[in-house]
């Protein structure tokens, strides 16, 4: 029998167990397969299992739902929130994920965390590709533009350059000064999240590298599970940032237990 809890971070869902004491061993894939799916397991956009760790406080250990692994923004600060339940962190908190250590803060009921910017910003036409430790396709909507995200989203995920590894594909709206909205199509969901960290945050740094008397700010993020901010700092290269933090909510749902 194994303990899970559930938790949501502006409407991306994750099953966290606290693994610090195996208390799963055997096929992680194979595991998360079952359980993350809606119909026949607990359901979730991804599963996280907390690990022992000799450089950090705990290593987040995070799968999507197609058992194929990637850092994740959201699933990280429901990894902190939950750290903080289990008495693993208070703060200055820092904890290893799959690109290596992220420094966490709780502010309040919210969670931010330190975020990585994997080169520069590709321009792809009028688009462009972020990787802020999930790549990241983006596009900006106008205000006649329909394009449905599921079916847009594949047309990029499954195209020729991106059909091998994959990307997330997003759709951006602009809503005021700093303040946009976005659609995200994650890769291993294979469907539309109703947030997507990594997503928000590349977003975020997209838009930013657009206002020009701008070197440092908060970008506000909608997105359809809740609201998100991205704080950043331009560098002396127009598309590099660096002090970049995901900040959002990381609530807790419910726990149960796997017969496994």
């Amino acid at each position: 029998m194994i303990n899970f809890y559930k938790y949501q971070g502006a409407g991306n869902d994750f099953i966290l167990i606290d693994n610090r004491m195996a208390a799963f061993v055997g096929d992680k894939v194979a595991f998360v397969r079952q359980w993350c799916d809606r119909r026949f397991g607990i359901g979730s956009d991804g599963l996280i299992f907390i690990e022992n760790c000799e450089s950090a406080q705990f290593e987040m250990d995070f799968y999507n739902p197609d058992g194929s692994q990637s850092f994740c923004g959201n699933g990280s600060r429901c990894a902190v929130a939950f750290a903080k339940f289990l008495g693993i962190v208070e703060n200055d908190i820092v904890f290893k994920a799959i690109d290596g250590l992220h420094h966490a803060a709780l502010v309040g009921d919210q969670v931010k965390i330190y975020m990585n910017q994997v080169g520069g910003i590709e321009k792809i036409g009028e688009d462009d590709f972020i990787d802020t430790g999930s790549p990241h396709y983006i596009s900006y909507c106008g205000a006649d533009d329909n394009r449905e995200i599921v079916a847009y989203g594949k047309s990029i995920r499954y195209s020729e350059r991106f059909k091998e590894e994959g990307t997330n594909v997003n759709l951006i709206r602009e809503i005021a000064d700093h303040h946009i909205a976005i659609q995200t199509y994650e890769r291993g969901v294979e469907n539309e999240t109703l947030a997507c960290g990594t997503g928000a945050t590349a977003c975020g740094l997209s838009y930013a590298a657009l206002q020009k008397n701008n070197n440092s700010g908060i970008v506000k993020v909608d997105v359809k599970g809740g609201k998100l901010k991205i704080h950043y700092n331009k560098t002396n290269q127009a598309d590099v940032f660096t002090n970049i933090w995901l900040e959002g909510p990381a609530e807790f749902v419910f726990k149960g237990v796997i017969n496994a």
